[in-house]
């Protein structure tokens, strides 16, 4: 347990930011998930508003929001081009 007063209240600063930033994570997690599932541009959208917000608050370093943004915008166009090839086979 911490003695001085300004560790006390470290303390306690602390453990209000990891409740908060654990709460924000498990919503990231929710929201990727929802978007992994279904591959949609609004669905992208509402995982790239989360994942802003995550790097403004700087839960998550900036190259690894790039990357994640990068890699579900790729699922995105591939789930696009699959429609279009399935299309193109139904009507043939």
């Amino acid at each position: 347990m911490p003695i001085s007063l300004s560790a006390r209240a470290s303390l306690r600063k602390s453990l209000r930011n990891r409740k908060v930033n654990l709460g924000f994570k498990k919503l990231i997690k929710k929201t990727i998930k929802e978007f992994l599932s279904k591959p949609t541009e609004e669905g992208l959208k509402r995982v790239y508003s989360v994942l802003d917000k995550a790097g403004k608050k700087r839960i998550f370093h900036r190259n690894k929001l790039a990357r994640l943004k990068s890699n579900f915008s790729k699922k995105v166009i591939k789930e696009t081009k699959a429609k279009e090839t399935k299309k193109k086979m139904s009507k043939k």
